[in-house]
């Protein structure tokens, strides 16, 4: 292990280390950065599991790409989902969230997509993958490439009690080499390649595709990213019925990424974006309302297909815990169909039902 007990220590007296459980595992999950130590970090049975570093953004292609990159780098499609490391500790199989939770979907889900065997040619192995589709338990939009389930998809590969990532040409061998479902690789490019980089994010734009991760084909390998203007008018589709839990922030950002979006790849600006922008607001709201005022209340319904019910109910456990006061889980059913077991569940968001039963009732806002 390459953590001191005294970093650790350290960590845990200064509350940025907290003790977990999952199932007859006890791990340390690093809620916030320490020192050099990522968020996300997980300790279980003497190994780490370092976390996740976030990647930047850039919002000028041309200039952003001079600004990050003095050497060639990847390009890989980004894919909406959410972010897991996956890797066998004590003979068991796990997939760690980016916040350092051992998932209890995501963990039952792994043998549907990875075969088990990679951890027996390559024990120490890291796999850090994207999850996507309509049917998973954290994400409220998905790609629309996937019409069900959900779908894994290898990004990045790294080891147990190591800090960084396999060399990107050692990468792509073990992803062949192992059979891993992974994200699309675009090729190796440089900064003299923008125009061909700006007619693919055209294109991932017309097919509704989240954009491009710039990975630098370097030691050092400095990232960054960049998105459609799909991509944002669909996060602020997927998060309209939020729009009291989240920051202004949140729609503000992705307003200006869209107005660059359309600068940087000479589109027009049309009456038809101007309406899917309006409606990418207004739908979740209509739809919002029209729930509370059909069931008395707002809510978001997940649905997720698990291999074995008592993963299930882990995750509804897990679930109400994360949320705490933000949200409200409640599960509407659990059966088996097949192989699997369906669960469905509502998530609730309590600011936006309170407001809606108040002016509903004819009470006041001030603004």
């Amino acid at each position: 292990m390459n953590l001191g007990e005294p970093q650790l220590q350290e960590a845990i007296a200064k509350r940025k280390a907290i003790w977990t459980d999952f199932a007859d595992i006890r791990y340390l999950r690093f809620s916030d950065q320490c020192r050099d130590v990522l968020r996300g970090t997980v300790v279980v049975d003497d190994r780490v599991i370092h976390g996740y570093p976030r990647i930047g953004r850039i919002l000028a292609l041309g200039r952003g790409l001079s600004e990050q990159f003095s050497a060639p780098f990847w390009a890989e499609e980004k894919v909406d989902g959410y972010n897991v490391r996956i890797c066998r500790i004590g003979g068991r199989t796990i997939a760690i969230t980016r916040g350092g939770y051992i998932c209890p979907f995501t963990t039952d889900r792994i043998v549907d997509f990875i075969d088990s065997s990679v951890f027996d040619k390559d024990p120490d192995l890291v796999i850090c993958a994207e999850v996507a589709g309509p049917d998973n338990p954290y994400v409220e939009s998905c790609p629309q490439f996937i019409d069900s389930d959900i779908e894994l998809f290898v990004f990045d590969l790294m080891y147990l009690d190591r800090s960084g990532f396999i060399p990107h040409a050692d990468k792509y061998r073990c992803i062949e080499s192992y059979e891993l479902p992974a994200v699309r690789c675009l090729g190796r490019f440089t900064t003299a390649d923008l125009g061909k980089i700006r007619e693919t994010l055209r294109r991932f734009n017309e097919e509704g595709r989240e954009g491009l991760v710039f990975k630098e084909d370097t030691p050092e390998r400095r990232c960054t990213k960049y998105v459609t203007s799909n991509s944002s008018i669909a996060d602020i589709r997927s998060t309209a019925e939020n729009i009291l839990e989240l920051p202004p922030e949140y729609f503000t950002s992705r307003i200006l990424r869209l107005a660059l979006f359309l600068r940087e790849q000479g589109l027009e600006h049309s009456a038809g974006l101007d309406r899917q922008l309006g409606a990418a607001f207004l739908d979740g709201l209509l739809a919002a309302i029209a729930q509370y005022e059909q069931d008395g209340k707002a809510h978001h319904r997940f649905r997720c297909r698990f291999r074995q019910r008592d993963s299930a109910l882990a995750l509804l456990a897990h679930l109400s815990d994360v949320a705490r006061h933000k949200a409200r889980i409640t599960r509407r059913d659990l059966r088996q169909d097949g192989e699997h077991w369906v669960l469905e569940y509502d998530r609730t968001y309590p600011s936006l039902n309170t407001l809606l039963g108040n002016l509903l009732k004819g009470g006041q806002m001030y603004d």
